[in-house]
């Protein structure tokens, strides 16, 4: 079986798209549809169906995941076994704009010769995050265990930066002019957070914020994705939402939303990193330094009650 086919199929299946899947492979789309429809023919069964957004996994697809990302990490550490230098870095982040990602991409843009490969595992459930570093699908994950119960003795939890949160709101909203805002002046404001996954690292956080400081924090309706909620803040005058300081965002110019910190407190969301606790991959120590000796939130800031101490 070709290990660079079965590589594309864990891309693009984890991306959505052949094209994402080809950018970060460093090949074209053409060779991503070869490499995936020759795998199709060696499986007999269809991996992919095309939809308007992308491409979906069939029910074979699904079945098939799993074994591929073993197959993939199975590769990868044969390679490490005997290069360990060499060995690929592959590191889960919420999401490409979070500033996990962003401070990820600046620390690699400092070092360009490490062998790094930065994934969104399609996961809620903050359990599927810690097979994935207990597996060796991923070396770690910047995913928070929220029970410190579930979290099993081989794997590490470690605190990482704090970052701020910024309210975000469109040219119409009442606190649009305002250069800081207080959890208190947001009491009278709807909030709208996209993507509240039951059991979620995020979904609990939020819970907890909107108890310590009555927040009317909405997460009901479907998550169309971040692009829809910022062209709806542009147009509304009282929805708002939170965003990270660090968070790498971009929308039209013609909508003029506003980043407007928060304080008296600051709140923080504490990005973490779950990770083996025996033998961790050689460079994640450097990447920990990294995100610890930046600037974040003031020790005073609020936290959740399960931010694993510093």
């Amino acid at each position: 079986m070709d290990t660079e086919a079965v590589r594309s199929f864990v891309r693009a299946a984890e991306l959505g798209q052949f094209q994402y899947a080809a950018d970060e492979l460093g090949v074209t789309q053409q060779a991503v549809s070869k490499r995936i429809a020759a795998l199709e023919r060696e499986l007999e069964v269809r991996l992919f169906t095309r939809t308007a957004r992308g491409v979906e996994l069939t029910p074979g697809g699904q079945a098939f995941l799993p074994h591929a990302r073993s197959i993939v990490a199975g590769v990868e550490h044969a390679i490490g076994a005997v290069r360990p230098d060499a060995r690929l870095l592959r590191i889960d982040v919420l999401g490409f704009r979070s500033a996990q990602a962003v401070v990820l991409h600046d620390y690699w843009r400092s070092n360009p010769g490490i062998h790094l490969d930065v994934v969104a595992l399609k996961a809620g459930d903050p359990g599927t995050a810690v097979a994935a570093v207990r597996a060796g699908e991923v070396d770690a994950s910047f995913r928070a265990v929220t029970d410190p119960a579930a979290l099993p003795r081989d794997v590490e939890l470690a605190r990482v930066l704090d970052v701020p949160l910024e309210l975000l709101v469109g040219p119409g909203h009442p606190l649009a002019a305002a250069r800081t805002v207080t959890p208190e002046q947001l009491r009278p404001h709807r909030i709208r957070i996209a993507g509240l996954a039951p059991r979620s690292e995020w979904a609990d956080f939020y819970h907890q914020l909107a108890t310590a400081f009555g927040l009317r924090i909405d997460g009901e309706g479907p998550n169309f994705g971040i692009e829809p909620l910022l062209d709806t803040l542009a147009e509304s005058g009282d929805v708002a939402t939170l965003v990270g300081a660090r968070d790498r965002l971009a929308w039209p110019a013609g909508h003029d939303l506003r980043r407007i910190p928060i304080v008296d407190p600051v709140l923080a969301y504490p990005h973490a990193l779950l990770m083996p606790r025996a033998n961790p991959h050689p460079r994640l120590r450097p990447i920990i330094d990294y995100f610890r000796s930046l600037a974040g939130a003031p020790r005073t800031a609020w936290v959740p009650s399960w931010a694993p101490s510093r």
